[in-house]
Parts: C-alpha cells; structure tokens; sequence
C-alpha cells in the first residue's frame, strides 16, 4: 500500500500526456516532434503555459534548454530537478521523453494544489535536442549544459537538413540568454539533485511484469560514419573479378558489426541503423556506400575492445586487393563521431528512487539503461539517478510505441515521493 504524503492525478497525468500528443501526431499514432521545428515549438509553448499556470517562473538557457521554478523556502539551496525532453524521432512515440517532463509537471501540480512549501526549489527541465535525430550528435542542449561541448558546437551543429542549431533556435524563438555551462561551470544553472523519470526504451521490466525500475546505470556508448568508395559499373557487363562493389564491403561490415556484439551477449549491441547507395540503381554496382554503425556495452573496457575490433576488421585482410576471395573489396573508412562514456549515477539519488517507488507501494528493481539519456551528462556536474515504467513489448523511437496509465502514474508518484525526499 502507497504510504505517500500527496497522491498525483492519474488521470490529468494521462490527459496532459495525450494533450502534449496532438502536437505532432503522425497517422500512425505517433508524433513527429523533430527538434527545433515548428512541432517542436508548439510542444515547447504548450510546457511554458503549463508550468505558468501553476506559478512557476521559466528560464531559457543559450542552448534553449527550458527550466521552470517553483520557488524553495532556502534561497541557498540548489534545487531539485526533473526532466527529460520533448523532441521526437521523425517517427517517434507519444511517451518517450515527453513521459519525464510530463511527471514533472505534474510533481509541480500536486505542489500546487496540495500548497506544499519545500526547503529546496523544484524545477522541471525540457533539454534541447535529446535525440540528435536532427542536429547529430544527441543530447546536445545537456551536452553543452555539462561541458562536454562548447556553447559555439552546440550552437553550430549542422542539422541533417542544411540548417544549423543555433539558426533554428533564433527562428523558433528559443534562442535563451541565460548562460549554458561550460568546463568551469561558471554560470551555469545549479543543479542539487536530478531525476530523469523516463520510459524503459526495452523489455526487461515487462518481460518480469515489474512496474518499477531504479536506474543505477547507463550504456556507454559510441557512434561512426562510416564511406566506403568503390567503383559504379554495369551489373550486367562486368564480371565479378572486376569489381569494386561498396554495397558487398558494407555486407561485410555490417555482419561483423553483428558479430562483435554478439561475442559479448547478452550486454553488447552493435546497430547499423542508416545504410545508402550513392545514386543507386537497380542495375548498377553501387560505387559509393554510406553507413552508421552505433556500439553500446554497460563495461568501459569491453565497450574499448569493440571500437578496436570494429577499426581492426575495417583494415584487415576481409578488404583490398587482397581479400579473401581474389576480388577488390573496397575498404571502409571509419570515422567515430561520438563517444558517452558507461554511467554509474549517484547512490544517493538512486536511493531516493528507490524509496520513493516502495513509498508507492511497488518493488522495484535495479536496471541498467541501454539507451543514452540527457541524464548521463546531467550526471557530470550533478548527483543523477532515472527511474523507468515499462512500454510494451520494448517498444521504442516507433509510432506505436505504449504505456500503461497504471505504470505512468506509478512513475509519477515515486518521483514525488523521491523529490520530496531530496528537497527537505
């Protein structure tokens, strides 16, 4: 039985998050809330007049990130923060990001209605640019906020399209003047403790038919592009030893890829998420082939061995002239764009999680993310912790993507009880 002080509202949560959901909402049932687009504003001016409504002041930083305050009754305390974001996937669910900042709006409503005075300040914060499925690399807007990339990256990184960040930050009117951080911290927005409420993106907490996951840790991740060039011929006239065909090296790769990972099962992944043909056609050789390939593993070490291993293939014998099979396979070059470092967040605020889930009257159980989060740098200048509610069948960055109101409301409430906790 829930022993918490102050009950949320399922049913406005459930509401607030399908309201949120028309922002965006694709035919498919999901939303296309791209960063820095028209959607993405809309959804950013719906949070503001939310958080408004129930007294809060907001701030936005140079990066766009979007903090709303409710005030502490200790000036000299940093506050407590909930968050996540509000940008999609060009195909994305309902739930994911969007699922945080909506608990924390509703952590501010129940403050609200219930006059609940706190020592520290509670904040909630929408972070710019969570996905990167737009500007690359993702979790930029907390990148820059924790340092590990200047405020001129974040502001200059070039967007799939032929625009930049910090040109469509002016354009949709999110262009803050508040400072974002940098490796000094100095003027930075304080941070006492933060959680990131947030759909598991897996299906480890369904699987168990558990409600509840305190997240102690996160992937580490890393990113490459990955051309490989080889010659255009006719599929017809040109013999297979005369080859240079870069569609046949990226085979070869994108198996390896798949093999690296699987030596390390079940924590290794190995992903070729994007793959294209120059200017293909069906009866051409492909001259030019590009790719991405993304490696996660929760261990530093094994994740290292990867990236050698993955370089290592790319320059050995299976390309060249020299391959096994007589033939030129072209060689790949490979080009690591990204690297998040595995995450261990803080035992005080993954304690606070996991009190506050019991406190809720759930059992919760220890995960590790496989997915990256705004929390992972949030974790470098701050004591960090998630919490996640299970989606069905693991289902994630996909229109049909789908909690259940029971486990949302669940996640609302241990974070209540878990900010209440830390902010008195």
């Amino acid at each position: 039985m829930s022993t918490s002080p102050y009950p949320v509202n399922g049913g406005r949560l459930w509401e607030t998050l399908h309201s949120l959901a028309e922002i965006g909402a694709t035919p498919a049932g999901g939303v296309a809330r791209v960063a820095l687009t028209d959607e993405d504003r809309a959804g950013r001016d719906q949070f503001v007049a939310w958080v408004q409504e129930v007294g809060c002041s907001v701030h936005v930083d140079q990066m766009g990130n979007v903090f709303a305050r409710r005030e502490g009754t200790d000036p000299l305390r940093a506050p407590v923060v909930v968050g996540s974001h509000l940008d999609s996937q060009p195909t994305g669910g309902k739930y994911d990001g969007a699922y945080g900042v909506m608990v924390g709006l509703e952590v501010l409503r129940v403050l609200h209605d219930h006059d609940v005075s706190t020592a520290a300040p509670i904040e909630v914060v929408s972070w710019t640019n969570e996905e990167g499925a737009r500007f690359p690399p993702a979790m930029i807007g907390s990148g820059v906020y924790a340092g590990a990339f200047s405020l001129n990256e974040g502001l200059a990184a070039p967007g799939v399209d032929g625009t930049t960040l910090g040109g469509e930050l002016a354009r949709i009117g999110y262009a803050g003047d508040e400072p974002c951080g940098a490796p000094d911290g100095a003027g930075r927005r304080p941070i006492g403790h933060y959680i990131e409420p947030h759909i598991e993106q897996g299906p480890i907490l369904e699987a168990a038919e558990v409600t509840l996951g305190t997240v102690t840790g996160v992937q580490g991740i890393r990113w490459y592009d990955v051309l490989i060039e080889g010659q255009s011929a006719h599929a017809g006239s040109t013999p297979m030893e005369h080859r240079a065909d870069a569609m046949v090296a990226a085979a070869r790769l994108v198996c390896e890829a798949d093999e690296i990972a699987a030596r390390r099962a079940p924590e290794g992944r190995a992903t070729v998420g994007t793959l294209s043909a120059g200017a293909g056609s069906r009866n051409t050789v492909a001259g030019s082939v590009s790719l991405t390939v993304d490696l996660r593993h929760p261990d530093a070490a094994e994740l290292e061995a990867m990236h050698d291993e993955l370089l290592a293939f790319a320059d050995g014998p299976a390309f060249g002239p020299q391959s096994p099979s007589g033939r030129s396979i072209p060689r790949p070059q490979i080009t690591p764009i990204w690297y998040s470092p595995p995450i261990v967040f803080d035992p005080v605020v993954v304690d606070a999680v996991r009190a506050g889930a019991t406190a809720a009257g759930f059992e919760p159980v220890d995960i590790t993310s496989g997915a990256g989060h705004d929390a992972c740098y949030v974790s470098m200048v701050a004591p960090t912790g998630m919490l996640f509610i299970p989606c069905a069948d693991g289902l994630s960055h996909n229109e049909a993507e789908s909690i259940l109101p029971q486990h949302a409301r669940a996640g609302a409430q241990a974070t209540l009880n878990a900010v209440l906790s830390l902010a008195d």
